[in-house]
């Protein structure tokens, strides 16, 4: 069983929750984060001390305060710490339970494991740890389901940025420089208008602002 993991979750009861299913397992060393800049100075302490962090078990989303953070979200958290410590194991554990959100994580390939937080959740949570341990990867059942719809929309990188970037007022100029300068392809003007044109089709939009509409009720972006 692992012996050194750390929580990153902002609220007292699930971390209480989790604490009790990782004694229950016999894990020997717990550090428990609040924020997502903690545990990131956590990890990298105990990785310079030669004596790291076996498994991360981390929330997506972070209720910010008064406090001025680097890192704001779960996500942005596990991106840091994997690629300061690719053999760290991550097992995500959220309420968050979306298709895209939780596809752009597993092709990420920053993640071993996702439960949801449910009345199921820290069964989940125990599976997902033993199935770790034994260098295989979970998802929750709920995830599972919610991957296999027939009627589900992906986005793939490129079209998110497009998206995303179009929603927050940015020209065709603009998106082209941003995704040149993040190395994301393609970047063409033409392949812009192209992609945009389909992801209308595809998603029975009449005009652009009507498929950023769309895409936004589906949390697609």
């Amino acid at each position: 069983m692992f012996k050194k993991v750390l929580v990153a979750e902002d609220l007292d009861s699930i971390n209480h929750a989790v604490a009790t299913v990782l004694k229950e397992l016999g894990v020997q060393e717990v550090g428990h984060a609040q924020y997502c800049d903690q545990a990131w100075i956590m990890a990298r302490k105990a990785l310079q001390e030669k004596q790291p962090y076996e498994l991360l078990i981390c929330d997506l989303s972070f209720k910010p305060d008064h406090r001025e953070e680097n890192l704001i979200s779960g996500q942005e958290l596990i991106a840091a710490l994997k690629s300061e410590d690719p053999s760290l194991k991550v097992l995500v554990n959220s309420i968050e339970d979306h298709p895209q959100t939780v596809k752009t994580l597993w092709d990420s390939g920053n993640i071993e494991a996702y439960v949801c937080k449910d009345r199921n959740g820290m069964k989940d949570l125990k599976n997902a740890i033993w199935a770790l341990e034994k260098g295989n990867t979970f998802n929750s059942p709920r995830i599972e389901a919610a991957l296999k719809k027939d009627n589900l929309f992906i986005l793939n990188e490129f079209e998110i940025s497009l998206l995303t970037s179009i929603s927050r007022g940015l020209t065709q100029e603009d998106i082209r420089d941003h995704l040149i300068k993040n190395n994301i392809s393609p970047s063409s003007k033409s392949s812009i208008e192209k992609r945009l044109k389909e992801l209308r089709e595809e998603f029975g939009a009449n005009t652009t602002p009507h498929l950023i509409g769309i895409v936004k009720d589906l949390k697609l972006i």
